[in-house]
């Protein structure tokens, strides 16, 4: 076997450039004591240190309609707003959902957040992919109960169906002992120092910035062969046309 790289003295390239936005899914409103934030709150200390402009948004304090059209207004209800929210997630270059674990599951704002992404996933960027395309993807759960994993395996494979990337170790979480018990950020829960749980928000954050340098680079996932334009013209690059047999 080889033996182990030493590890860089440096971060291989700059990330303050990079936009990074947290949607905190929690279900308390502000100002209540989010334990989710606390776990937000490693991840974005990360990307302070880098120059990285972060963002967060607790969605449960926004007006946001229910439904699965980019604009709830036109659709009966008197105020939405995604559609402002919508803008501040194109203007990132990085999106972490954050939220809680209820009955094993995601929690019911997380799942909103999800659907109101969907409801934007038919939109296109000016290269005729899906509009979501060349950003990357991640995802941080708390709770006190078993489920991390099922909530993370569901909110990773939403957002890179819409059209995220997903690097490696995408997510984090922590969930305490089974049953009712301590919060993350409750005293002496022993979460904040949970070095599995500090590792991993280590390795997805600096995951998340190092592939979004890499997607920003290159100027996002190349147009060839996922041009939502271009198929609906016609073109079906590397497949026969049926009607040339």
């Amino acid at each position: 076997m080889t033996s182990p790289t030493e590890p860089a003295a440096e971060p291989p390239a700059r990330y303050d450039d990079l936009r990074a936005l947290y949607i905190n899914c929690t279900l308390k409103r502000s100002p209540e004591r989010s334990n989710t934030q606390g776990l937000v709150d490693r991840s974005m200390a990360i990307m302070h240190a880098q120059g990285v402009r972060t963002e967060l948004i607790r969605a449960v304090d926004e007006d946001i309609a229910t439904g699965v059209w980019p604009d709830m207004t036109d659709h009966g209800w008197p105020s939405d707003a995604w559609p402002e929210i919508y803008a501040r997630v194109l203007a990132a270059d990085i999106l972490v959902l954050a939220g809680p674990v209820w009955l094993g599951d995601n929690g019911s704002v997380t799942r909103q957040i999800i659907e109101r992404l969907y409801s934007c996933s038919s939109e296109l960027n000016d290269r005729g992919q899906y509009a979501y395309y060349g950003r990357v993807g991640g995802c941080l759960i708390t709770g006190n109960e078993d489920g991390a994993k099922h909530c993370s395996t569901a909110v990773l494979y939403s957002l890179q169906h819409v059209g995220y990337t997903i690097p490696p170790q995408a997510d984090a979480g922590w969930v305490g002992a089974a049953g009712p018990g301590p919060s993350y950020l409750d005293p002496g829960s022993g979460g904040p120092e949970n070095d599995f749980t500090n590792r991993n928000t280590a390795f997805m954050t600096w995951n998340l910035l190092h592939l979004a340098r890499l997607l920003k680079d290159a100027g996002g996932i190349p147009a060839y062969g996922n041009q939502r334009s271009a198929w609906d013209a016609g073109m079906r690059p590397g497949s026969e046309n049926p009607e040339h047999r």
